[in-house]
C-alpha cells in the first residue's frame, strides 16, 4: 500500500491495533506512522488491574498432567472467586468436559454440589429442554458451561447467554472463545499451555499471542476493580512464562513462509516484471526491516548490504523457480511474466501448490471422481484438523462411502476432506458434532476452489472436463450425487422412492423435465395430494426460456471476421421472485448463477464461456469469436446452472444459423 503510494502520489492513512509490543517503532516506521501519531502502551497498562499467578506441574505424560491439574483449578476458584464468574481454558473439546466432570466431584465432596447454579429449578429445566449436546445439559445442572466449536450455534448462543447474565458461575471453554467471544471474567484460569498439533502429532504450545488473548478476558470493567489470571504450566515452562508474560515481544515477519503467493499476485497485476522488481518490492516489506535488525532470526548471519542484496536476490529466484516449475509463471531473457495457472491462483486466492496440482491432474476427460480427489487434495485444506484418534471415525466413515480412500493415511487432512465431502453427497449423518463444523469450512472453501477448476478446463478448451466439474459444484450446492438416471429428482423436498419411481416409468429423470410438465398431468401421474405437494416444491426452482440470434460481422477494414451471439435469457415462472438458489444442504447463502457454454459435444472442444446471473426475469448479453477459429457445424450453445443438479440445456447454434436468427 505504502508503494502504490509513492507511484501515484496519493497518501494513504493507516490505523493499527496490536497487543504490546517490544518494537512499536519499527512497525510504525514501516507503515510511515510520524511520532505524534504513535500510541505505544506496556502490557500493565488496562481498564481493569490483572494480578497473575503461575503454577508449575510435574510429569512427563500430557493427560496425567492435565488431570492433576482439575483440584487446583477448583482451589483457585474457591480462593480468587467464589461467588464471581469464572472462565477456564483448556487445549480441547475432551478436556472442556473431563474438567466440568472433575469440578463436579470436587464440588460435590464439598457438599455444595451447586455452588456454581444461580438459576431456579424450574427455569433450569425449560433451559435443559432445550440443550442438544448430552454432554452440556449435564454440567448445566450444576451451573458449569462448556463451550467449543463442536456444538451448534444453538447450544453455544445458550451458555453465552447463561455465562453473561451471571445464571452459571463457571465456563470451561476452549482457546477458540478468547479471539471470538466477548465473555469476561472476574478469574481466568489456563489450564495448561499446549494443544494436541494433529500434523505434528505431537503436543506444542500455544502461541504466547493466545495465552496474552486469554489472560485478557480477565477483570470485567464496570463490575471490578481488578481480575486474575491463574496459569498452569508444565513446571519445566514456569520461568519462561514468568518472563514473557510481562515483557512484551517483538514482532517478526512472516512474509518469507508466503512470498511465492505474494510474488504470484503481484506479477499477475503486473507490478513486478523483472527480477529487480521483486527486490525492489521486497525493499518495502517488513521482513526488510527486520532482515537488518535481527537476522539470524531469518537465516542471514551479517547484516552488510552486500550480504542482505545477495539474500533478498536469492530469495527471488528460488521463489521464482519454484513458481515457474508450478506453472504459474514464464521466465525469459525479457524478464517474468504470469501464465494462466498463475493468473488463476491470484484471481481466487489460492496457492501456487493448489494451482500446480490443477495443471498435473486436470485432462481434457478428468472424470468426476478424479475431480473430488484433486479438490480434497488442494493445500488450503492443509490445516484442516484431524484431532486425537479421529482416525478411528475417518475409518469407519471410509466403510459406508462409495468411493475409496487411502487407507494408510486415514490422519492425513485431505483424506478427512474427501470423507467429508461423500458423506455430504451422501447425506450421511456425521460421527460428532466436530464434523459438522469441519464440514461447513470444507465445504465454504470448496467454492472458489471448484470456480478456479472449471476456469483452467475452459481456457484449455475441454468440454468433457468443464462439464464434470461444474457438476461437481452442483453436487456440492445440493448434497448430491450426481447421476444420470435420477439423482437430481432428490433436490425436491417432498420427492419419495414411490414418486421417483412412478416419474421415471413416465421417462421422467430431472426436475427440468418436471417443470415442463402441466399440473393436471402431474396429478395423473403421482396422485392429486402427492402432486400438489410436488407441484409446490417445483416452485423453488426457475424455469428459464433462452433465445439466441446469430450474426457474422467483419471487423473494420479487417479481413479478420467474428461470430456474434446475441442471448436473451427470461424466467418463465413469474410467480418466483426472488434469484436466491434453494440449496437447504448448503451452509450458506447462495444465489443462483448460469454458465452459457458454446461448444461442440462431438469433438468436446469448448470455444467460449460466460458467467452470468438475472437482475430481474429478463438477462441479455452477448458471446464473440473469431470465425476463423470454429466451425459452425456442430456447435451448440448450452447453459448450465451452478447450483441444480442436471440443470443443462442446449440450442444447436447451426439450426439458428440456417434460419438466419
Amino acid at each position: 500500500m505504502r508503494y502504490i503510494s509513492s507511484q501515484t502520489d496519493r497518501t494513504i492513512r493507516f490505523v493499527g491495533l496490536s497487543t504490546a509490543l517490544a518494537n512499536a517503532h519499527d512497525l510504525a516506521n514501516w507503515l510511515g506512522v510520524p511520532e505524534p501519531g504513535l500510541f505505544n502502551f506496556k502490557p500493565s497498562v488496562r481498564p481493569v488491574p490483572l494480578e497473575v499467578h503461575i503454577q508449575g506441574y510435574p510429569g512427563k505424560y500430557y493427560c496425567p498432567r492435565m488431570n492433576s491439574m482439575n483440584k487446583p483449578s477448583y482451589a483457585a476458584i474457591c480462593t480468587h472467586s467464589p461467588t464471581k464468574p469464572v472462565l477456564i481454558f483448556v487445549s480441547s473439546r475432551r478436556q472442556t468436559r473431563f474438567t466440568a466432570l472433575d469440578l463436579i466431584q470436587f464440588a460435590a465432596s464439598d457438599e455444595q454440589p451447586r455452588q456454581f447454579l444461580n438459576i431456579p429449578e424450574d427455569a433450569l429445566q425449560m433451559v435443559l429442554s432445550q440443550v442438544t449436546d448430552q454432554n452440556l445439559r449435564h454440567t448445566l445442572q450444576f451451573g458449569i458451561g462448556l463451550h467449543h466449536a463442536g456444538l451448534n450455534d444453538k447450544d453455544r448462543s445458550l451458555v453465552e447467554e447463561l455465562f453473561g447474565n451471571n445464571k452459571i458461575q463457571v465456563l470451561v471453554c476452549t482457546s477458540t472463545l478468547a479471539w471470538g467471544v466477548n465473555l469476561p471474567a472476574h478469574l481466568v484460569i489456563i489450564k495448561g499451555t499446549e494443544f494436541y498439533d494433529a500434523k505434528a502429532k505431537r503436543y506444542v504450545d500455544f502461541p504466547i499471542t493466545d495465552i496474552l488473548q486469554m489472560m485478557g478476558r480477565a477483570g470485567r470493567p464496570q463490575y471490578d476493580q481488578h481480575g486474575k489470571a491463574v496459569i498452569l504450566v508444565h513446571e519445566p515452562k514456569k520461568s519462561f512464562y514468568k518472563k514473557f508474560l510481562y515483557e512484551p515481544f517483538p514482532v517478526e515477519s512472516s512474509l518469507k513462509d508466503q512470498l511465492h503467493n505474494h510474488l504470484n499476485a503481484e506479477i499477475v497485476s503486473g507490478t513486478i516484471c523483472h527480477k529487480e522488481d521483486a527486490v525492489h518490492y521486497l525493499t518495502w516489506t517488513y521482513l526488510f526491516r527486520r532482515l537488518m535488525v535481527n537476522p539470524a532470526y531469518y537465516g542471514l548471519e551479517e547484516t552488510e548490504s552486500g550480504s542482505i542484496s545477495s539474500y533478498l536476490s536469492s530469495l527471488v529466484e528460488s521463489t521464482f523457480e519454484d513458481l515457474e516449475d508450478s506453472g504459474c509463471i514464464k521466465i525469459d531473457d525479457d524478464g517474468v511474466a504470469p501464465m494462466m495457472l498463475g493468473s488463476v491462483a491470484s484471481q481466487y486466492y489460492l496457492s501456487y501448490l493448489t494451482v500446480s496440482l490443477f495443471g498435473s491432474n486436470i485432462g481434457p476427460d478428468t472424470s468426476l471422481e478424479v475431480f473430488l480427489h484433486i479438490l480434497s487434495g488442494a493445500s488450503e485444506y492443509n490445516e484442516l484438523p484431524v484431532r486425537h484418534n479421529e482416525e478411528n471415525y475417518n475409518e469407519e466413515l471410509s466403510k459406508k462411502l462409495p468411493l475409496m480412500v487411502d487407507k494408510n493415511r486415514l490422519d492425513d487432512p485431505h483424506v478427512k476432506a474427501n470423507l467429508l465431502f461423500q458423506a455430504h453427497f451422501s447425506q450421511l449423518e456425521l460421527p460428532i458434532s466436530d464434523y459438522v463444523t469441519d464440514l461447513k469450512s470444507v465445504l465454504d472453501q470448496s467454492i472458489r476452489i471448484i470456480q478456479a477448476m472449471i476456469d483452467i478446463c475452459a481456457n484449455s478448451g475441454w468440454l468433457t472436463s468443464t462439464l464434470n466439474c461444474m457438476r461437481l459444484l452442483q453436487m456440492v450446492m445440493q448434497g448430491l450425487w450426481f447421476d444420470k438416471e435420477h439423482s437430481a429428482l432428490w433436490m425436491v423436498p417432498c420427492m419419495t422412492d414411490d414418486i421417483v419411481g412412478a416419474l421415471r416409468e413416465r421417462g421422467i429423470s430431472g426436475v427440468q423435465q418436471l417443470l415442463e410438465i402441466p399440473k393436471s398431468d402431474l396429478l395423473s401421474i403421482v396422485g392429486s395430494s402427492t402432486g400438489s405437494r410436488l407441484y409446490q416444491d417445483l416452485e423453488h426452482f426457475p424455469r428459464i426460456q433462452v433465445r439466441v440470434e446469430f450474426q457474422g460481422k467483419k471487423s473494420g477494414t479487417s479481413t479478420k471476421s467474428s461470430l456474434f451471439l446475441n442471448i436473451r435469457l427470461e424466467k418463465l415462472n413469474s410467480r418466483r421472485k426472488t434469484s436466491r438458489a434453494f440449496v437447504p444442504r448448503f451452509p450458506k447463502l447462495k444465489d443462483e448463477a448460469w454458465w452459457l457454454l458454446v461448444c461442440n459435444s462431438s469433438t468436446s472442444e469448448l470455444y467460449g464461456l460466460k458467467r452470468v446471473s438475472f437482475n430481474s426475469n429478463h438477462l441479455v448479453t452477448k458471446m464473440e469469436f473469431p470465425s476463423t477459429s470454429i466451425a459452425v457445424k456442430g456447435m451448440k450453445l448450452m447453459l448450465v446452472s451452478d447450483c441444480y443438479i442436471g440443470f443443462e440445456k442446449e440450442y444447436s447454434i447451426e439450426h439458428f444459423h440456417q434460419r438466419g436468427q
